[in-house]
């Protein structure tokens, strides 16, 4: 945090010398989403939050509004601390129980998918400010309906399809394998990244389509269409252009400044 700041919050807040290096030290807030297969906060803001194009996304920007996807990175629980079930109630999977990131939760079956299949897949996770931590990714349960309220008994938490650990950061984004089960149809795709240098967590709802017809970086496609649109992840442009209305930081600094930097900084 530069000086001159500091000393203006430390003059307008009465804070002591203690609470001074307390503040210092704190660490920077990392905030991130799956870029592929795409969630659906980086998939509506990729569509643009003032006008999205997806019927679902139109849908969630009604329910929650556009602040809520020009802040795609910060689908967040400070607290976490491994508590994720605990904390965050069925039905609320999405929007880790955020009301501002409620759209996120629309029970619907035409929310924009990447088409995937069994086998090996490359997860990229779209990092803003990296740090270390795990990340876990489930996928539905056979018989998931995208048209029920996402609960967790809906996943298949006894076997994660991807676990990382620390990965590297590389261009804006952590890259690491899983392998996906047989399935069929609309599934879900749930990431949880837990930090180890803090309790922080951030979630994110990927929807995918066995055999669909949109593309992701799986091991092949069927010919059968998909009922949804396919997905794609918003640019680097699109980042930059919107990280001056995102209410969320992005350079990892720890100063709260939304505008400090749109560049992802390293591990």
């Amino acid at each position: 945090m530069p000086a001159r700041r500091t000393a203006a919050i430390v003059a307008a807040l009465g804070l002591t010398p203690l609470a001074l290096t307390a503040l210092a030290a704190a660490p920077a807030s990392a905030h991130g989403t799956l870029g592929d297969p795409v969630s659906r906060v980086a998939q509506c803001y990729a569509e643009g939050p003032e006008s999205p194009k997806s019927d679902a996304c139109k849908a969630a920007v009604a329910a929650g509004g556009t602040q809520a996807l020009y802040d795609w990175n910060g689908v967040r629980i400070g607290d976490a601390n491994g508590q994720h079930q605990a904390l965050i109630p069925d039905g609320k999977l999405c929007s880790a129980n955020a009301d501002e990131f409620k759209g996120l939760d629309l029970a619907r079956a035409d929310w924009p998918a990447t088409s995937v299949s069994s086998g090996s897949y490359t997860f990229k996770y779209r990092v803003t400010a990296p740090h270390k931590g795990t990340f876990k990714v489930y996928v539905t349960r056979q018989g998931y309906d995208p048209t029920q309220p996402l609960a967790w008994d809906d996943l298949d938490l006894a076997h994660p399809v991807a676990t990382a650990t620390d990965p590297v950061a590389a261009n804006g984004y952590y890259t690491f394998s899983g392998t996906l089960p047989e399935r069929s149809g609309a599934q879900l795709l749930y990431a949880v990244w837990q930090r180890s240098d803090s309790p922080e967590a951030f979630y994110s709802c990927s929807d995918v389509t066995y055999g669909g017809a949109g593309s992701g970086s799986g091991s092949g496609s069927g010919s059968t269409e998909s009922p949804a649109p396919s997905a794609s992840a918003p640019s680097e442009e699109q980042i930059e252009e919107g990280a001056d209305k995102s209410t969320v930081e992005h350079g990892g600094h720890g100063d709260q400044d939304a505008s400090t930097s749109a560049e992802p900084t390293t591990a």
